[in-house]
């Protein structure tokens, strides 16, 4: 349901916006030239276009719009594939599938490859006349045992009982098959086949293990008939199973045929006795002798002989296909790029709909995995937990503050009782172990990768930018600190990853480090080019009219600085995330790129799209954040 609510609401916010768009270019006064950055501002409704569209292609190729508008066509598609893959076999034999009979393509095979091996045996200068001529009359024999099998004079009576009672199975199966009642279940078996479609669940449904808590999918589609037409497939595939089975069992083989064969394996196991297995005509006689067994078990029968099981089968493929009636159409055009396959007695999704989570689906794990009964890996993604302040206290507060007051630490007295003194209280202090009031502090994976992300970036703009000016204005700077950024700034961010991990451990203090080296050197080249590009003409103004240095970089050289300094934070955040998932990959329990690469582990495609929509959001949050500071902090821009 919640499906065909977004879908309708993408359709009418889309063509709300595009004729709103419309309206406002007749009604609005364009008066900026071509190249005013004012042309480019506002557009709110492209926006939700653009989004609408991105959003309804995820519902259309990961299938969530036939999901959600017809549940069950997944499980009837499953039916329909096992009828197919069950019809596969017998179509192959028959030029319905493919241009010729299968006995035919195996008989052109084989007489091919027949007359390779007589072209090699008789340009061969390893073998003598003899060993020629006794090989040349193997293949002789062995092409003699295709007509015994193709000839209508040859084939036995019960062989041909046979296949006409196979072709009589077929037909039956497609008379009843036409019925509107087939397969005649009756109201138990109803009961019994729907109470086992409700406890399989639905198409792509996700479960919670009621003891772990940890996330379970059911299979990808279910496999149980949901529906009385889906029944009707499912019953079909079954009976043109056993067909399938009885008729591949059944072979052409005459009486001429089993002798002719028999003599010939029983000549070439004779030649074959005296000759070392690497001798080449020993090879070659085993050649020959696998293109009789291939043959002998091919089903190669004469020309007309399965005329009435083609046209029986051809009946039965048509009834099917108009059995499936509106549902070809569901498959078409709700199914792009691909539909539901079977696989023996499994079915699984095939084509986008398999790599491409759906939304539905995607939205459900998401809320799962924010909550910390379920969580991913025993932490949730996201949760607020309430903490005491004096835990905060105790993290920010250094304990040697309590180790440089004069006096001893409280020794326990001979009763066993501690006596606080000043230093003590001021211990517990600075560690935390106390109680004041509890806030509400988050955690969970998408908090430890923003903490991580917006520490390394803080640090690195604190630091960066500073030097970045002073390197800018100060020639002895430039020059001493140039080489060392330049030095290690060209270097991927992964070449460092596994040095700092090595060095300051796996949890946060080596990968909030990495990040910092990442903002350090973006933050220095951004603030040291604002400081130099800062027109000359506004500094020697500002002297003229008694401007001393410091009033000079802070309202002149550093607001002259700001658009590159805010660029630069910027190009940091990108590149931050991008090193943050890497290194989170090589070595982390906790965070979005941890999470990624479980799931990449464990073929959790909607896990994964989570984390990839994750990083693009929280992305997106810094630059919107950062685009509402260039604003308000830089309002000329462009203007000048």
């Amino acid at each position: 349901m919640l499906t065909q609510i977004v879908t309708f609401l993408i359709f009418f916010a889309v063509i709300g916006c595009i004729l709103y768009g419309r309206r406002l270019i007749r009604t609005e006064k364009i008066d900026a030239v071509f190249g005013n950055p004012e042309r480019a501002r506002g557009g709110t409704h492209w926006v939700i276009v653009g989004s609408s569209f991105l959003l309804l292609v995820w519902l259309y190729y990961s299938w969530d719009i036939a999901k959600g508008f017809y549940p069950k066509s997944a499980n009837e598609l499953c039916q329909v594939a096992k009828v197919n893959d069950s019809l596969l076999g017998l179509k192959y034999q028959f030029p319905i599938e493919e241009r010729e009979f299968k006995s035919t393509a195996q008989i052109k095979k084989e007489n091919k490859n027949l007359k390779q091996i007589l072209e090699e045996i008789k340009s061969s200068d390893e073998l003598n006349s003899q060993q020629k001529t006794i090989l040349s009359g193997f293949i002789n024999k062995t092409s003699q045992l295709i007509p015994l099998l193709t000839n209508e004079d040859l084939l036995e009576i019960d062989t041909q009982k046979k296949i006409d009672e196979i072709t009589g199975k077929i037909n039956l199966l497609t008379e009843n098959f036409q019925k509107p009642n087939y397969p005649f279940e009756t109201e138990q078996e109803y009961k019994d086949r729907q109470k086992a479609v409700g406890e399989e669940g639905g198409w792509g449904i996700v479960k919670v293990s009621a003891g772990t808590g940890s996330i379970e999918n059911t299979i990808e589609v279910p496999l149980i008939p949901a529906t009385n037409r889906g029944l009707k497939f499912h019953t079909a595939a079954q009976e043109l199973n056993l067909i399938s089975d009885e008729f591949f069992k059944l072979r052409n083989h005459n009486p001429q045929f089993k002798d002719k064969i028999k003599e010939l394996k029983d000549e070439i196991k004779s030649y074959r006795k005296d000759l070392d297995s690497e001798d080449l005509s020993s090879n070659y006689a085993k050649n020959i002798v696998k293109i009789a067994r291939r043959i002998e078990f091919a089903s190669i029968y004469p020309p007309n002989a399965l005329d009435k099981m083609q046209n029986a089968i051809i009946k039965f493929d048509n009834a099917q296909k108009e059995a499936q009636s509106g549902l070809r159409f569901i498959d078409i055009f709700l199914f792009p790029a691909g539909t539901i396959v079977a696989s023996g007695p499994s079915c699984s999704e095939q084509g986008s709909g398999r790599w491409l989570p759906k939304p539905s689906d995607t939205f459900n794990k998401f809320v799962l995995m924010l909550k910390p009964s379920v969580g991913y890996k025993d932490i949730p993604l996201l949760w607020i937990d309430m903490v005491d302040v004096s835990k905060m206290i105790g993290f920010l507060l250094p304990d040697w503050i309590a180790d440089i007051l004069p006096g001893e630490y409280p020794v326990h007295t001979k009763d066993g009782i501690v006596k606080q003194n000043f230093k003590g209280y001021v211990l517990k202090v600075v560690t935390g172990d106390f109680k004041l009031f509890k806030v509400p502090v988050p955690y969970g994976h998408i908090w430890d990768s923003f903490l991580r992300v917006f520490l390394g970036l803080v640090f690195g703009i604190l630091i960066g930018v500073p030097l970045g000016l002073f390197m800018g204005l100060n020639r002895f700077a430039k020059g001493f600190f140039d080489p060392l950024i330049e030095l290690y700034r060209p270097v991927p961010p992964l070449a460092w990853a596994p040095l700092i991990i090595s060095v300051l451990g796996i949890d946060n203090t080596g990968k909030v480090f990495l990040l910092f080296m990442v903002s350090l050197s973006i933050m220095i080249i951004s603030a040291r080019a604002g400081a130099s590009g800062t027109q000359l003409s506004k500094i020697h103004a500002a002297h003229s009219l008694g401007a001393s240095k410091k009033q000079i970089l802070r309202y002149v050289i550093f607001p002259n600085s700001l658009p590159e300094i805010l660029t630069g934070i910027r190009v940091a955040v990108g590149m931050c995330w991008g090193t943050l998932v890497a290194a989170e990959f090589l070595a982390g329990t906790t965070g979005i790129g941890f999470v990624e690469n479980v799931a990449k582990k464990y073929f959790q495609y909607e896990v994964i799209w989570i984390t990839i929509f994750i990083m693009g959001m929280l992305g997106l949050l810094f630059d919107v954040t950062l685009r509402k500071i260039i604003d308000k902090t830089i309002p000329w821009r462009g203007k000048g």
